[in-house]
């Protein structure tokens, strides 16, 4: 893929199977895969109906961004619907404590991957990978892997919260974010493990594990990548033996990429909810974050108005947070989580309506080379050149 080509956001929708509650009371289904019917239809890349594993759901829609970032391309995935539909265990971005391999999620499925590469890749590579984890709770960006500080007089512990910036190139960073390197796929659950435990949950009348924040971890992979230059391969004497230089030196290039993986906090209607107090305010900031990432899904979604119309990309965190992600240099996957029964088939309405938009949404996907690497590996080319050359001005051979 060029700098210049576009690739659209893909789409999967993952249908959840019924609750025990739901079964209880003996709801009815309103969603049918892959059957039309007359009062709504829509596509989408991938469709994953209540049978369907994680490893189903990871195999087909997620392993190819694995491999994406794995050769230098930005990466996204995010898990969007209302709140109870099944975004965090799909994501697999709470504790996994207790849970059986099929019950891992996108998120430690993915890093067993990059860390089985890394293993495979040690003759070729140099691959370190350092990683962020943060929450957005009542529109207040918060770095799960920090130490809270204490306050005034001992009264609890709070963290700082940080700000979005952008690069000169456009891109998106969040300015004193720690990122830890991690050695091993263990080290990096222990991670994860001590930022779950900080993010911020609740009980409502819908899930009572409810994510009261959106959580995005971030993985950077960074790679020294060591490739046999063809100029060395010319050099090399006749016999095969080749000489000391070109036996040793070799071409190497600089390439960084991120992967984001974005736990969302559900859609919350809140006569549903009942919430009240602390957990009202986190809903209504819930749902102001949401619909602002909706209507920048509508903007960059509408092929006829997206290069006119202005991408209100400011008008929340999470928006700002998604921007390289959602028409910029990533490519992307959304996963729709939908509820299956009656009672919720207003909201998984619009969970679809949404999805159905995204699908229209062109990102600009690059692979992200150290723009000095090229130099270094031309300078390595050039002074192995003249020592060579120099060699055979010196030798007995040619005196």
């Amino acid at each position: 893929m060029t700098a210049s080509e576009q690739t659209a956001v893909r789409v999967a929708v993952r249908v959840r199977p019924q609750t025990a509650r739901e079964r209880s009371n003996r709801e009815k289904d309103c969603i049918a895969c892959n059957i039309t019917t007359r009062q709504r239809s829509f596509t989408f890349d991938y469709l994953f109906d209540p049978s369907s594993t994680q490893q189903d759901i990871y195999n087909q829609s997620v392993r190819p961004l694995v491999d994406a970032a794995l050769s230098g391309y930005n990466a996204t995935v995010f898990a969007y619907g209302q709140t109870g539909s099944g975004k965090t265990y799909t994501m697999g971005s709470s504790s996994w404590d207790g849970l059986t391999e099929d019950d891992l999620g996108m998120l430690p499925r993915a890093l067993k991957q990059i860390f089985e590469e890394r293993g495979r890749r040690e003759q070729s590579s140099n691959m370190i990978l350092r990683a962020s984890f943060l929450e957005i709770h009542n529109e207040e960006l918060r770095d799960l892997l920090s130490i809270p500080s204490t306050l005034p007089f001992g009264i609890g512990a709070r963290r700082a919260t940080l700000q979005i910036r952008e690069d000169p190139q456009g891109g998106i960073y969040f300015a004193g974010a720690e990122e830890r390197e991690v050695e091993s796929f263990r080290d990096m659950c222990e991670l994860l493990e001590q930022g779950t435990a900080r993010r911020a949950v609740g009980s409502t009348e819908m899930n009572a594990h409810s994510s009261r924040s959106h959580a995005i971890f971030t993985l950077i992979i960074e790679q020294r990548l060591i490739r046999e230059s063809d100029f060395l391969i010319a050099l090399n004497t006749s016999d095969g033996a080749g000489t000391e230089d070109g036996a040793n030196l070799a071409e190497e290039e600089y390439i960084v990429s991120k992967f984001h993986f974005v736990d969302l906090a559900g859609s919350e209607r809140l006569k549903k909810t009942k919430a009240e107090g602390e957990r009202l305010k986190e809903g209504i900031n819930i749902n102001s974050g949401l619909l602002a990432l909706g209507n920048v899904i509508s903007a960059l979604g509408d092929e006829q108005k997206r290069h006119s119309v202005h991408v209100p990309y400011r008008d929340s965190k999470l928006t700002r947070m998604l921007q390289d992600s959602l028409g910029g240099n990533s490519r992307t996957l959304m996963i729709a989580c939908v509820s299956p029964v009656d009672s919720n088939s207003e909201e998984s309405l619009n969970t679809l309506k949404y999805a159905n938009r995204a699908r229209n949404i062109k990102n600009t996907p690059i692979i992200n080379r150290d723009p000095n690497s090229h130099l270094i590996a031309q300078r390595s080319r050039k002074s192995v050149g003249l020592r060579q050359f120099s060699g055979l001005l010196l030798s007995p051979a040619m005196a």
